[in-house]
């Protein structure tokens, strides 16, 4: 009788040919974040991410998040299902859901964009917003660019 040590299942992050999904939705703060609440719940997201095999983005200003995750199918639902259920925030959207063949933050659990004046901390994975709102990584994740590749 043969005996596997390891099993990878077909979603498994360590099996490239897996079929990749991605979830962009918005939220609004149930009360206003701030830089020590930011980085704590930064630091939740980036540890329970590597755990799932999730990469993604998230974004907060003015009380509003957007935030864009990507990985393994049931991963991502097992994450917004604790998404829907977390009372730090309310009336999440679903901007965007599809699959996707490769993922566009790999090189990160979560990456962050927020106010320009925490980029004095030099936190890695850190994209101070533009004028606009908007940072260089975030655009990887705007809903009308979002297709599949």
């Amino acid at each position: 009788m043969m005996r596997y040590l390891l099993s990878i299942e077909p979603w498994s992050p360590f099996n490239p040919m897996s079929t990749l999904e991605r979830l962009l939705y918005t939220s609004t703060a149930t009360e206003p974040f701030g830089t020590h609440d930011l980085f704590k719940l930064l630091n939740q997201a980036r540890q329970r991410n590597a755990e799932l095999g999730i990469t993604g983005h998230l974004l907060y200003a003015d009380g509003e998040f957007t935030q864009c995750i990507e990985g393994p199918p049931p991963a991502i639902e097992h994450l917004w299902a604790s998404l829907l259920r977390d009372t730090r925030h309310r009336n999440l959207q679903v901007l965007a859901r599809m699959p996707m063949n490769e993922r566009r933050f790999g090189d990160w659990s979560m990456a962050f964009s927020s106010y320009r004046y925490l980029s004095n901390i030099q936190l890695p994975g850190f994209f101070p917003l533009n004028d606009d709102g908007t940072s260089a990584v975030s655009q990887l994740c705007s809903p009308q660019d979002l297709t599949i590749r």
